[in-house]
């Protein structure tokens, strides 16, 4: 419980992270196309409010993970994110499977992220949801945190959502729709995993969605 009231006064106190995924967001989210050729402005900002978080934090963070595992380097991380951390945990996300979700997160991520599919479960619903893309993955900034270095990701997803009941009739989502999600992500390296493979798991997630006919 610390450890996530840590993570949330973090982010409760923090300006400047909140700013972030304010402009990250509504940038992410608009259609305008004033909005769209200022995106590259937005990625200057980003570059800006990266710097604002301090060269040094992130250095530290990166310098806490060079101790355990010295091939690391930001491509190859934002690699194995794409391919491996990002697939398996969003995948377990929209389909329900919490055995997986159990793996990849801290217990209280897992705790927030499976009590809605618990209960759909018992409801005897079923999840037909899946990923059509992941892309323009980025590594926003680090912090040190009392469990260990965190790397936040931010990313784009499109999928569709779809849960049925036992009849086979939609429920919830649609299955002509596609969402265009960004997520951020905060991800813990556990510092006494010295495989890189097995060693990230999720402290946090925040979402937010835009709809687009397919």
């Amino acid at each position: 419980l610390f450890r996530s009231q840590q993570w949330k006064d973090f982010k409760d106190n923090n300006v400047v992270f909140n700013r972030f995924f304010e402009i990250k967001m509504k940038y992410d989210e608009s259609d305008n196309a004033l909005v769209r050729a200022s995106r590259t402005v937005t990625d200057k900002v980003t570059d800006l409010i990266g710097g604002l978080f301090s060269k040094t934090e992130m250095s530290e963070v990166l310098t806490e993970i060079l101790k355990v595992d010295p091939g690391f380097d930001k491509d190859t991380f934002l690699k194995q994110c794409e391919r491996d951390i990002i697939p398996n945990i969003l995948e377990a996300m929209i389909r329900g499977d919490t055995e997986i979700l159990k793996d990849w997160c801290y217990e209280a991520t897992y705790s927030q992220l499976a009590h809605p599919i618990q209960q759909a479960k018992t409801m005897g619903l079923q999840f037909h949801s899946k990923i059509l893309d992941i892309d323009n993955i980025d590594l926003a900034m680090g912090k040190m945190m009392e469990q260990g270095p965190v790397l936040i990701i931010t990313f784009q997803a499109q999928l569709v959502m779809v849960i049925r009941n036992q009849k086979g009739e939609v429920v919830e989502g649609d299955p002509d729709k596609v969402l265009r999600m960004l997520y951020v992500w905060a991800l813990c390296r556990d510092q006494d995993e010295l495989n890189p493979y097995a060693a990230w798991r999720l402290l946090d997630i925040s979402a937010s969605s835009s709809e687009q006919i397919l």
